[in-house]
């Protein structure tokens, strides 16, 4: 709930509806055959995709570690588990603020124990866990600095944070066209995509808490429909919904005008069309990783102890051309 003197209306201090996005993820739960629904968690949570953007920057699965406790915040319905191996993690806990998500949760081949909580408030001690991970749930935190604390908190020194959550270019050819379509019909507008984290920030952010050794990598995925009111209402009616992604912003409009909307997708048409008339929807996501720091990690050089001097660096064409003379 809202702290003391914040008001839930105008979402000065707390951006998000928390009781509304549990309702929206227990609900999402509960539909029919939710695994049709999760294409975009699947494309992110696929343990193989992460490796991909984080193997060549994170040092971490080179060293071949075996995480003996892990915890998966934000876990929704288990969808990071099913990308790991007893070799990988010997006990996994789930955390998730929807009971619903966890009593439907996809089994694993690793021990798993299941924890409904809040993501804002870890219910563990601290230098608990040798890995968190956490996969599009930081995203709807109203305190994403205290998230980030937390998480930093209950890891163990030389502890490893990874996580994945969407960034501030997401869907950000429909913000854009309802925006313009509103300002048009209606003389202003209302947000009606969430607002996102920039990944200028996220680094920071990290830091703050504690982590060292930090990585921060950014990728788009890309979907292309027909048009808006197909991009709508398969957001709305079928994955979005099902993911329990609906928007809780307190300031969040009920209803567009349906002049918004026809202006909107020829806005949409216009500006983002591809060449076969359909329209894309992109997805940022931001990778990251961060260290808990233990004296037995590397350190930086001291400073003034370098070697060679950046102004070298013009002339090492030229070397190279003499040593091969």
């Amino acid at each position: 709930p809202p702290p003391a003197g914040a008001s839930p209306g105008s979402g000065a201090l707390n951006p998000f509806d928390r009781r509304l996005k549990r309702k929206q993820k227990n609900w999402a739960a509960l539909q029919a055959e939710p695994a049709k629904c999760d294409y975009l968690r699947e494309e992110v949570r696929g343990w193989g995709r992460w490796r991909g953007h984080l193997e060549c920057r994170g040092l971490l699965w080179a060293q071949g570690r075996t995480f003996p406790l892990a915890l998966d915040v934000g876990s929704g319905r288990g969808y990071i588990a099913q990308h790991l191996t007893k070799e990988t993690v010997e006990k996994l806990i789930q955390v998730d603020i929807a009971e619903n998500a966890l009593k439907n949760a996809v089994e694993s081949e690793i021990p798993t124990v299941r924890v409904v909580a809040d993501e804002e408030f870890l219910p563990f001690k601290e230098d608990t866990f040798d890995l968190v991970v956490s996969s599009l749930s930081l995203h709807w935190v109203n305190d994403l600095p205290k998230a980030f604390r937390e998480i930093h908190q209950v890891l163990k020194a030389d502890g490893v944070f990874i996580g994945a959550m969407f960034g501030g270019d997401t869907l950000f050819e429909l913000r854009c066209s309802l925006q313009l379509a509103e300002l048009e019909r209606e003389g202003g507008f209302a947000p009606h995509v969430s607002p996102f984290t920039a990944v200028a920030d996220l680094g920071h952010l990290l830091s703050r808490a504690g982590f060292n050794t930090l990585t921060v990598d950014t990728d788009e995925i890309q979907v292309n429909y027909p048009g808006l009111f197909e991009v709508m209402e398969d957001l709305q009616g079928k994955y979005i919904l099902c993911m329990g992604e609906s928007n809780c912003s307190w300031n969040r409009k009920p209803l567009l005008h349906r002049e918004t909307m026809l202006a909107a997708a020829a806005i949409y048409q216009e500006m983002y069309g591809n060449s076969d008339g359909s329209v894309p929807a992109t997805f940022q996501i931001y990778y990251m990783i961060g260290w808990k720091y233990h004296e037995s990690q590397a350190k930086p050089a001291q400073r003034g102890s370098a070697t060679v001097s950046f102004g070298d660096l013009a002339k090492i064409e030229g070397l190279l051309k003499r040593g091969k003379k």
